[in-house]
């Protein structure tokens, strides 16, 4: 894929009009989404804008740090990506975002491999080394973090978080707000429900209830 950032549910072709991106959120995620948006050609970041006042002035790479998400107005941006890893706040920015009805795209790096007939949300970043399979639905706002991989027919909720090199067996839902955690494995044909939480490296063999913290191999409940 060429195209880094692609409007709603489509893939591979930049809107023309929205190849300015303002990037909201200056911590270590937005590193990664800036260097994402920065490997592909047909977008450039001109605005970094966060919520903490002690940032504002800062220098994020070449770009100094604005402030709240309000200024947007005051900058060249056609539209946004959200560079914050924490689910909570990343949904807060993204209801934020569309009350504003500023537009929202997604990035997505080059060397993903995301494949044609998967359906994409908008405000989704997959990073390098991501790999989507046939028939996945990934919903609004999601992270697709460093080769991470989800196999077919799966479906991930609004807000998830798929934590790098996590790996998911086909058709597996995960519910929104859900953080996959770095190297876990989830088996085919489960379900992972809302807002829970996968400790990282864990192995999932059965269902996960919402809002339970598993951990372990094989992964058991050790907080709800």
């Amino acid at each position: 894929m060429k195209a880094c950032t692609v409007p709603t549910a489509s893939r591979g072709i930049l809107n023309n009009s929205m190849k300015k991106i303002a990037l909201l959120g200056a911590g270590g995620h937005a590193r990664v989404v800036w260097d994402t948006l920065h490997a592909c050609a047909d977008c450039s970041v001109v605005a970094v804008l966060d919520e903490d006042p002690k940032r504002w002035g800062e220098k994020f790479f070449d770009l100094e740090i604005r402030g709240p998400l309000d200024t947007i107005r005051d900058t060249s941006a056609d539209a946004v990506v959200i560079g914050i890893g924490d689910n909570r706040a990343r949904q807060r920015v993204y209801e934020q975002v569309k009350m504003l009805k500023i537009p929202l795209v997604n990035a997505i790096h080059p060397r993903a491999v995301i494949a044609t007939n998967v359906e994409l949300g908008e405000g989704i970043v997959a990073f390098a080394n991501v790999v989507v399979n046939i028939g996945a639905r990934i919903g609004d706002n999601v992270i697709l973090n460093t080769a991470c991989t989800i196999d077919h027919d799966c479906i991930i909720g609004a807000h998830a978080h798929i934590a790098p090199g996590a790996h998911l067996a086909g058709s597996i839902r995960v519910g929104a707000g859900t953080l996959v955690g770095i190297g876990a494995a989830i088996i085919p044909n489960l379900v992972v429900g809302d807002w829970s939480i996968i400790g990282a490296g864990s192995a999932v063999v059965r269902d996960v209830p919402a809002g339970a913290t598993v951990v372990g191999a094989p992964a058991r409940v050790v907080e709800k």
